[in-house]
């Protein structure tokens, strides 16, 4: 929430105002927050789509992909930019959000598409550049003691390097001016646009309200549940509901707690007590004492003690930890 709300205050100190009406022209600026979210959306089909493909081999021998993921990666991409960029001048994802890309190296106000080289580069620099970096590490890891290796990996980093301060150069003035995105789509010129003409985004006030106060009362639950000690309070009430007097009562009761854990409730294993009369499997109390510094017995709220191995009878059998 913070992130949208934070990329909505830029957005509107760059001048493009999300509650007022859009222009009806379908060349005008997408938001920000848009281009933003297209790219978030493109990243989720791309791991769905590996997702499904890898489960195809899930009955074959482990690791059977692994040699050749970077090309199998590379391959499903390709796939997706066939179908989405080449054909329409657009992702997934800004198909999703009614955007495409324009081509700004052709002056004009009128919409034109994405060209046949900028295609094959948007391909090249996404695409190859995903593959190349996926690849390197097995290359280099395969000739670590060769010069030219060594020199290839240098030269490698460098260029990594100097891309990736490129990058964050390129995405400040997109923060400023609310065009490219990214790189690669400033270097070849293509510029996100509205695929239809965007009608008057009229928000009622009344909705913004209930919105405001419902994330508000969200984020106070999700800063406070965490501060409760939902398992101390639990224990009191189970002490409350049932009295140590009860507990005591008889002989078939004693029985009964004395052979079940009082966590998890099965055959406790390497009982120990805190001092309390119920048993807890060794490794349950152990860590939940780590867990938590005050833990008490969840049955009768006793503080915990000095753990103490502990003996369990049953009739004639013997059990010990």
């Amino acid at each position: 929430m913070h992130n949208h709300l934070l990329l909505l205050l830029v957005a509107g100190a760059g001048g493009d105002k999300p509650f007022a009406k859009a222009s009806p022209s379908p060349l005008s600026r997408v938001l920000r927050i848009s281009q933003l979210d297209a790219f978030e959306l493109d990243g989720a089909l791309e791991q769905l789509v590996w997702s499904q493909f890898t489960q195809c081999f899930q009955h074959f021998k482990p690791g059977l992909l692994t040699p050749v993921e970077p090309e199998l990666k590379a391959l499903l991409q390709l796939l997706l930019w066939r179908f989405t960029v080449y054909s329409n001048s657009a992702t997934v994802g800004q198909s999703l959000l009614n955007i495409r890309y324009k081509n700004t190296l052709i002056p004009g106000e009128k919409y034109r598409p994405m060209s046949r080289p900028q295609k094959f580069w948007f391909a090249l620099l996404t695409v190859g550049e995903k593959w190349l970096r996926d690849r390197s590490n097995s290359l280099f890891l395969n000739h670590p003691a060769e010069s030219n290796a060594r020199k290839a990996r240098k030269v490698l980093a460098i260029l990594t390097g100097l891309t990736k301060v490129a990058s964050l150069v390129n995405f400040l003035l997109f923060l400023q001016r609310g065009t490219f995105p990214t790189l690669t789509e400033r270097l070849l010129g293509v510029q996100p646009v509205f695929s239809r003409p965007q009608g008057p985004r009229d928000i009622n006030f009344q909705f913004l309200n209930r919105e405001l106060l419902w994330h508000g009362f969200a984020e106070f639950l999700i800063f406070l549940l965490p501060l409760v000690n939902v398992w101390k309070l639990k224990a009191s009430v189970t002490a409350l509901l049932s009295p140590l007097n009860d507990l005591r009562g008889t002989e078939g009761s004693e029985e009964t707690y004395c052979t079940e854990c009082a966590i998890c409730g099965e055959w406790p294993t390497m009982p120990h007590s805190i001092g309390c009369n119920h048993v807890f499997c060794y490794y349950c109390l152990k860590s939940h004492t780590i867990a938590d510094v005050s833990f008490t017995c969840p049955k009768c709220a006793a503080k915990a003690g000095m753990m103490e191995p502990v003996r369990i009878h049953l009739g004639t059998e013997l059990h010990q930890s």
